[in-house]
């Protein structure tokens, strides 16, 4: 029995029209709502229900719109489709705008029968989209049909909002604190990965005997891994956590049919054997190829996208060879970190309790020597954890004078380094952050013993220390925020450890003005409750232009949670003693969407207390002066920057041990801090230059420019370009009792108030603007960019909000009844300078059948498309246009008035005559669907046997949805 209607046909049921899907058999049709989602499709019984045809029916001769109607309508209708017909499947339905060099790691993509990538973009350009939009796109096209995101559990939840947000993927997350309550969901015997189909994974978790082999057996068929440094080594470095981290991957990767991306900022940073394991989870002939040949960057270049931000910040430019210039494209990056070093002595108590503390550090240093090696260990942890406190707070000094340290239950020299190590230095790993900003201890004996008594005494005489009138550190803090604020910045400010980050914000708060809020983030609170907290804040500051946000945050801050919309300057309270810290604290607001042209960094040191001087000197500067040369990070050489610090510790502490009491790195001993610095500076120069040759050895070739260009054209014009929708947005909204106000700040950008537009639309629009904003007037800011924090609408075609609007604008137009404004008419006549003889545009609505293969097999798909066609004359003897002439047509202005009864009249007769056009319409659309299957073959072209079998075939009788009349314009004042 055949199926009564076919693929892409055009039935009325239940009360509206259908387009019959693929999928339908002959006693059961699955059907989408004409122009809707895949959402919205039911599944229909003919033999229980009536199906009957459709035919889409004209616009009434009586309906007649303004001059904007036809424009109106037509972008209504193209922000609505959900289906496009063009070769990116997914981008019709995510509620991002892709930028034009965030496509070419899916272009890319597209060309491989498996995907198998390393995106390693520099930090703060998009490496989360762009991974997103590969996965969005082959979970649309049927290529995948599961998702795994490895990443660490800090910025799990923040995966999962960005896939759930931005591209429509709901994904459960798997994590320590989770697992237990999705296993008790599970049917007996069923994995938690079969019962999930998309998952948000910890790295760490998963890595684990227990869990790693039920996932690696039902691994989904799609693997992001972020942050995917952190999961391989060089041979020489590799850690526990890295082997295990590593051999899951391998698991992963053995698969040969399963999509994996890697994720990174720093694939290389100079450690070639890492760099390698990273190619080879790719293809394990990656690992071995030649990276200074020809040969080898041609091998490695289908799968490899390695980019830094001036790369970016122009894509499409007409030096790359584009000819249309309103494809040129400007990404919103800050021009440049303006940087400040802020200096402060000691005051004279404070430099006593340093020389006290340096001092009973040193003796019991000394007096581990006599104990064994691991005595000296963990006294050597506990002095650094002493000295770090004391520079960092009072606050924290105190609480370190007062707790145990962890290395005080070590039973050997070796462990004591792995429980001491973590504590005090500053890993730049994501995963190293958590937990990691707690005071460690310094106390190593009995409370009772005259050495805890000690301890005790100093803990005391830090307390009394608190306030900017003993603290000098606090006091400089206080000036430079206020300079900050009065120049209108929000800062950030980063500590080392939790009781100075308290301590601060405490200080902080009611100091700097009544239009200043001041909160906290620190290791405290849980991830979801740090991101609540920063919102809170920002909503709290309200939108008075006077109010300012400073934020008080430890280093779990510096990395996965994105600033840039609320913050615009770093203060840097606690230096680190890794400097890639520093940029990851900076990367937070230093990003895509930060509206500052330049981004203010305000670094704090001591010039006297014996850490920060050299610290600065030796690691922070020079990290700065490298990324300035090559416009990138380099990661410090781990080895190296320990023995800096290192040679700086002991120096201090055989100060202490002397007695010596002049001033500081002056004596013979600091001869053996420059010595390190020395060799540090040259080991990290070799990393820079090796890292220089790899960003040019490896500069992504394998897509050109002009390559996305054209696909940006083609995308643009199917689902409409920036300003169309900025110009829909603003006419609708005013058309529709909306009141907007212009934001002087932001050219583009306005404020809305939407409680005075029809029920309907403030019903609709109620999901994404919240209820308060639609009921009570609070305005609504509408953004140019796509990059805007919560509250806020972008204007794109996938922002809630403007789907909402064009979706009633739409339904409005498509039903007479609609009580209300109705911005859009389906017809119009209207009198123009713009012609010179009538001339008739059609709002065209093509459907089209495309069969798409995969590795999975053809998959059958009805897409849809909507066009301008025009001709001048009659119906029957007309002149068609080419597509620019049409396009002008949308911005033709009423010069004259219609009469009422001539416009309905002219309407009646071109509708009574519109079937003479029908062989045309039909002829443009078979044009269409050979113009899309090449769209298709050239997006894939590179990958043979995923072309094959590739089918595009125009549907049915397009549906006219909009006819509309030009006429020339009589003499002025004239009324026709």
């Amino acid at each position: 029995m055949t199926i009564p209607f076919s693929a892409g046909s055009l039935v009325s049921a239940r009360g509206r029209d259908w387009v019959v899907l693929p999928e339908s058999a002959s006693d059961l049709l699955v059907l989408r709502p004409l122009g809707g989602a895949d959402d919205d499709i039911a599944a229909v019984f003919p033999a229980f229900e009536q199906v009957r045809s459709a035919e889409f029916a004209d616009p009434s001769p009586t309906d007649l719109g303004d001059a904007q109607a036809a424009g109106l309508l037509r972008s209504a209708l193209r922000i609505g489709f959900r289906s496009g017909a063009g070769p990116f499947r997914s981008l019709a339905g995510i509620a991002v705008e892709p930028r034009a060099y965030q496509l070419v790691p899916l272009l890319m993509a597209l060309r491989q029968p498996t995907v198998r990538m390393l995106i390693s973009d520099d930090v703060g350009i998009g490496k989360t989209v762009e991974a997103g939009l590969i996965a969005s796109e082959l979970l649309a096209q049927g290529s995948a049909s599961g998702l795994a995101v490895l990443c660490s559990p800090a910025l799990a939840e923040q995966w999962q909002d960005e896939l759930r947000t931005k591209f429509g993927i709901d994904a459960e997350l798997v994590l320590a604190s989770t697992v237990s309550r999705l296993e008790r969901g599970l049917d007996l015997g069923q994995s938690l990965f079969d019962r999930h189909p998309h998952v948000i994974v910890s790295t760490d978790f998963i890595k684990s005997t227990r869990h790693r082999d039920d996932f690696v057996r039902h691994c989904p068929d799609l693997v992001i891994v972020d942050e995917a440094h952190t999961c391989v080594a060089a041979d020489d470095t590799v850690t526990s956590q890295n082997q295990l981290r590593y051999e899951l991957l391998q698991r992963v990767a053995a698969d040969t049919g399963r999509h994996l991306l890697l994720v990174t900022a720093t694939p290389h940073s100079g450690k070639e054997g890492a760099f390698r394991n990273l190619l080879g989870l790719l293809k394990p002939e990656l690992a071995d190829v030649d990276l200074g040949s020809d040969a080898g960057r041609r091998a490695l270049a289908p799968y490899f996208v390695h980019r830094k931000r001036q790369d970016v910040r122009k894509y499409l430019t007409r030096e790359d060879g584009v000819a249309d210039g309103s494809l040129t494209e400007q990404t919103s990056f800050p021009t440049d970190r303006e940087f400040k070093d802020e200096t402060y002595k000691l005051s004279p108590a404070y430099r006593a309790l340093l020389d006290d503390a340096i001092a009973y550090a040193s003796e019991r240093v000394s007096a581990a020597d006599q104990r064994g090696r691991r005595e000296v260990r963990i006294a050597w942890w506990s002095a650094i954890a002493l000295l770090r406190s004391l520079v960092s707070s009072p606050r924290a000094a105190a609480q370190t004078l007062q707790t145990r340290s962890a290395t005080a239950t070590a039973r050997d020299a070796a462990e004591a380094d792995r429980l001491g190590a973590p504590l005090t230095s500053d890993f730049s790993d994501a995963d190293a952050l958590e937990g990691l900003d707690v005071a460690p201890g310094a106390e190593t004996t009995d409370a009772d013993s005259a050495a805890g008594a000690r301890l005790a005494q100093l803990a005391a005489q830090a307390a009394k220390l608190e306030g900017p009138t003993e603290d000098t550190k606090l006091a400089a803090l206080v000036k430079q925020v206020k300079a900050l604020l009065k120049e209108g910045y929000h800062p950030i400010v980063f500590c080392r450890y939790i009781p100075t980050a308290e301590y601060v914000a405490e200080h902080l708060d009611g100091k700097l003005g009544k239009k200043t809020i001041v909160r906290a983030v620190t290791g405290t609170l849980s991830p979801q409750q740090r991101i609540q907290r920063i919102e809170d804040l920002a909503r709290d500051a309200g939108d008075d232009p006077a109010a300012r946000r400073v934020l008080v945050a430890t280093d779990c801050l510096s990395e996965g949670v994105n600033l840039q919309h609320h913050f615009d300057a770093v203060i840097h309270y606690d230096l680190a003693w890794n400097p890639t810290r520093h940029d990851q604290r900076e990367g937070r607001v230093d990003r895509y969407g930060q509206q500052r042209g330049v981004v203010r960094v305000v670094t704090l040191y001591g010039s006297d207390n014996g850490i920060d001087g050299k610290v600065l000197d030796v690691l922070i500067r020079k990290h700065r002066q490298i990324r300035k040369d090559l416009g990138i990070s380099v990661s410090v050489p781990d080895a190296a920057s320990s023995g800096v610090t290192d040679a700086i510790v002991e120096w201090l502490l055989l100060r202490g041990r002397d007695g010596e009491q002049g001033s500081l790195f002056d004596a013979d001993e600091y001869r053996a801090i420059d010595k390190k610095a020395a060799a540090l500076a040259s080991d990290w120069q070799s990393a820079a230059e090796r890292e220089k040759t790899s960003r040019s050895r490896f500069a992504q070739h394998a897509i050109h420019p002009q390559e996305v260009a054209r696909e940006v054209a083609a995308i643009r014009d199917t689902l409409g370009r920036t300003s169309e929708i900025e110009g829909f947005v603003r006419r609708a909204l005013r058309s529709l009792d909306g009141f907007l106000r212009d934001d002087p700040a932001h050219p583009g950008d306005f404020t809305a108030d939407v409680s005075g537009t029809p029920a309907g639309l403030r019903d609709a629009l109620a999901p994404a603007l919240g209820g308060d904003a639609v009921e009570t007037g609070r305005p609504v800011p509408f953004r140019t960019t796509a990059a805007v924090k919560r509250g806020e609408v972008a204007m794109v075609r996938t922002d809630p909000a403007v789907a909402a609007l064009a979706g009633y604008v739409l339904n409005a137009a498509l039903d007479e009844q609609t009580a209300g404004p109705r911005p859009a008419r389906r017809c119009g006549v209207i009198r123009t300078r713009a012609v010179t003889s009538r001339t008739t545009l059609l709002v065209v609505r093509y459907r089209f059948q495309l069969t798409l293969p995969s590795r999975a097999g053809s998959r059958q798909l009805v897409a849809e498309d909507a066009r301008l066609l025009a001709f001048a004359g009659s119906p029957g003897n007309a002149r068609w246009l080419d597509h620019p002439e049409a396009l002008a047509l949308l911005e033709a202005t009423a010069d004259a008035n219609t009469d009422p009864g001539f416009g309905e009249r002219t309407m009646r007769q071109i509708l009574t005559d519109l079937p003479a056009t029908h062989d045309h319409l039909t002829g443009y659309g078979d044009e269409l669907a050979a113009d899309l299957l090449a769209s298709h073959r050239r997006v894939r072209s590179a990958a043979g046997e995923i072309v094959r079998g590739l089918t595009v075939t125009a549907q049915g009788r397009p549906d006219v949805l909009g006819a509309y009349v030009y006429l020339p314009a009589p003499a002025a004042g004239a009324v026709a």
